[in-house]
């Protein structure tokens, strides 16, 4: 039987290695972004958002939670770290 799949217009459908290599990366991005922000020695950040509005913190749920992220693996990783934080 052959699968029907609908995609939104502009989907990117793309598959296999390259796929797995931009979810890495992105993964990665979200982790740099809370990394520094660890131990003893962690350093806050300074966030603005495209209203102008700073937002200084140290705290990884906040930062994850000031962050626009579109790619789907990094949302995926921000939505389960936002979840951790409920707990």
């Amino acid at each position: 039987q052959p699968q029907i799949i609908l995609l939104k217009e502009g989907t990117d459908s793309s598959q296999g290695k390259p796929q797995l290599i931009s979810n890495i990366n992105a993964c990665q991005m979200v982790s740099d972004a809370v990394r520094t922000t660890l131990g003893p020695r962690g350093m806050d950040k300074l966030i603005v958002d495209n209203n102008g509005k700073s937002t200084i913190s140290n705290d990884g749920a906040t930062i994850l939670k000031l962050l626009d992220i579109v790619h789907p693996a990094a949302k995926t990783l921000v939505d389960i770290a936002k979840s951790q934080d409920v707990e």
